[in-house]
């Protein structure tokens, strides 16, 4: 206390310090005590309520718990009373047991009178219910077989509470009633056949598919009654409960399990289509039922069954479970193709569950995938390993048969333009284009796929193309009679070089989102160009063969004499050349010009050779003349097969050695030579 008093002394000296600050405050002093008396009233008024508060709870709850005290008193001593009346009435209650008994076995004989007509008519009734079964009265039949089981149920009901320990009763009750139970059996059979014809029953009467639910709502009904009454007397009726519904579900999935899998009409040994015939019914079957469903079957089942999202499970399960099925099997790639496009677009489409009759029943978009996205990977990967080997034995096949073609002794077909060709190119490409419309139907992604595999397959197809082109020439070569038409064949093969180009252009343009170029472009770029340079390096081959004879007549003393080898080779050459003519742009402008290149080549080498020593200046000016005059020709020919812009430049090589022959003066023969090679470099390599 003296430590508060002092603290308060200290913070009323600080308050009265800080209002005494300034001289003209003392005049206030009057009024500052009164504003300090009137606070220092109100805070003792708030102490004083807040402590007569207090003591008035503190009284309230001193009366309280004087009260409680009595009433404990009060309770203390009734249960003093009870427990003096309890222990006297034991006596009492032991003495009653007699009467306890005799309460039950009343309740026992007033369910046996209750169920007494049903008791003596159970023979009669059973066979009432018989017949009613036969007849298809399904709801009679019911409630006749309701009336047997509650008049068992009681009598075992009554039996138990009476003395459960007595099976000999019990037992004596199940065979009397044992009829009931295979009238039970007999009833849910013809409940499980109507449910099993479900989709036939509910177009032609559905009254007797609504009979059937009918009886099993019942049946759930008593079921929980059964359920309940166990829980409290631990009693349950033989046979129960007897779940009829979950049965009913499984005969449900078990006919439309059935209905799937029955629709395979036949097998691949009978049709080799049997696949698609089978996902077709399937697609019908599914489409007709869940219509069906939608339309009929709904209306048969209570709402809170959910009838349409739980058939439309049923199939989309039976369906997964028969396409796993087929999946599993040693499936052919065509049969690969249509089990896939049937799972991964026709079913979701409109034509199946998109259908718009069901869309307000189904959203295709939380159906689950019918194959697991492994299974999908497996099937396209055997199918991508059967396509490679079957595509490598088609072409195979192709080129074998374009073979046979090159022997013939008639000229190939021309096209349209009239260049050659054979069907090679054509048959190739039908076979990509096939199995390229077959792998869009599937994914776009596996249609890359499937696009850059046969790029892949035709590199490998053209560098043996390559070798077969080869492997003609040189036969030829042996025996240079046979084949009669090894030129217009040569000329086919390097033509289908382009088409080959044009077709896998088209095909990519065709198939593929992609504008990049791949590793197989380029090399099928590459071989196809070899193989049209090499097949015109082959025909220009032929051409000088024929020409070699008179080529070697050339700077001879028997040219300089007179020789008509310039005006062979000009013949031999233009006569070539209009069988060259049906040769595809751009490989004739390159062999034209290659042609004139080669002349040109052999008359320099000729020249080079030194094969003519020319006697006098005379013979050196008559032989440069003739060079010009053939240089001339040779320029003729050539600008009229198109050789090209090099004609004159190369056939102007001819001329410019003859200029040099022509000198008279051996002082500018070293500035000529050097003009000449400054402005043909390439002179000596020749």
């Amino acid at each position: 206390m003296e430590e508060t008093s002092r603290e308060a002394v200290a913070t009323a000296v600080q308050r009265v310090a800080g209002m005494l600050q300034r001289s003209d405050q003392l005049d206030k002093v009057e009024q500052y005590r009164r504003r300090e008396a009137r606070k220092k009233a109100s805070v003792e008024a708030r102490l004083k309520a807040a402590i007569q508060s207090q003591l008035d709870g503190v009284r309230t709850g001193l009366t309280q718990l004087h009260s409680a005290l009595l009433d404990v008193k009060d309770i203390q001593s009734s249960l003093a009373d009870v427990s003096k009346d309890w222990r006297q009435s034991i006596n009492t209650i032991e003495n009653l047991k007699d009467v306890k008994d005799a309460v039950v076995q009343h309740s026992q004989l007033a369910s046996a009178v209750e169920n007494l007509k049903n008791i003596f008519s159970v023979p009669e009734i059973v066979a009432e219910t018989q017949q009613l079964i036969e007849q298809a009265d399904l709801l009679q039949a019911h409630r006749k077989l309701i009336e047997l089981e509650c008049s068992r149920d009681d009598l075992m009901y009554e039996q138990y509470r009476m003395d459960s320990r007595n099976t000999s009763d019990m037992n004596l009750i199940s065979i009397y009633f044992e009829d009931v139970q295979g009238l039970s059996d007999e009833l849910a059979k013809q409940l499980w056949m109507v449910l099993q014809r479900s989709m036939v029953t509910v177009r032609r009467d559905p009254t007797m598919l609504v009979s059937v639910v009918r009886v099993i709502e019942r049946e759930e009904k008593i079921d929980r009654r059964m359920v309940d009454r166990k829980k409290q007397s631990g009693f349950i009726p033989p046979g129960r409960p007897k779940q009829w519904k979950d049965k009913m579900f499984e005969v449900l999935e078990g006919t439309v399990s059935t209905r799937i899998e029955g629709s395979q009409s036949v097998t691949r040994d009978e049709d080799k289509m049997w696949l698609v015939r089978l996902l077709e019914i399937t697609r019908k079957y599914v489409l007709d039922d869940l219509i069906v469903v939608k339309n009929l079957m709904v209306q048969c089942f209570p709402p809170h069954y959910n009838t349409s999202n739980r058939f439309f499970s049923l199939y989309h399960n039976a369906v997964s479970t028969r396409v796993k099925e087929l999946a599993a099997e040693d499936l052919e790639a065509n049969e690969i193709v249509s089990m896939l496009t049937w799972v991964l677009n026709t079913y979701k489409s409109v034509e199946m569950m998109g259908h718009p009759e069901l869309h307000s029943e189904c959203d295709i978009n939380q159906l689950e995938p019918l194959l697991p996205q492994d299974v999908v990977n497996d099937l396209l990967s055997k199918y991508v390993q059967t396509f490679t080997s079957n595509i490598t034995g088609w072409l195979r096949k192709a080129l074998e048969t374009d073979k046979k073609d090159w022997q013939k002794e008639t000229e190939p077909e021309a096209d349209q333009d009239g260049y050659y060709q054979t069907t090679l190119p054509a048959i190739a490409f039908q076979m990509f284009e096939q199995n390229l419309q077959v792998a869009a139907q599937i994914d776009g992604d596996f249609k890359e796929q499937v696009l850059k595999l046969c790029l892949k397959q035709m590199n490998t197809f053209l560098i043996r193309y390559r070798e077969e082109a080869v492997a003609y020439k040189e036969d030829h070569l042996r025996d240079r009679k046979l084949p009669q038409c090894y030129v217009q064949y040569m000329i086919a093969i390097i033509n289908n070089c382009q088409t080959f180009k044009e077709s896998i252009n088209s095909l990519k343009r065709k198939y593929s989102q992609s504008s990049e170029a791949t590793d197989s472009d380029a090399a099928i770029e590459r071989t196809l160009n070899e193989v049209a340079k090499e097949g015109c390096q082959f025909l220009l081959d032929e051409v000088f063969l024929d020409l070699d004879n008179h080529l070697n007549e050339l700077l001879t003393r028997k040219w300089l004499m007179g020789s008509h080898a310039v005006d062979t080779i000009c013949v031999t050459v233009e006569d070539y050349f209009n069988d060259f003519n049906k040769i595809k742009k751009p490989f004739n402008q390159e062999m034209t010009s290659e042609a004139l290149r080669r002349v040109v080549m052999e008359y320099i080498k000729a020249v080079m050779q030194k094969r003519i020593t020319f006697k006098n200046a005379d013979e050196r000016r008559e032989g440069a003349e003739r060079m010009i005059k053939e240089a001339d020709q040779f320029k003729f020919l050539f600008r009229k097969l198109a050789a090209g812009e090099d004609t004159d430049r190369l056939c102007g090589a001819i001329s410019a050695i003859a200029e040099v022959f022509k000198l008279t003066d051996p002082t500018l023969l070293y500035l000529e030579v050097t003009t000449l090679l400054s402005k043909y470099p390439d002179i000596r390599l020749k």
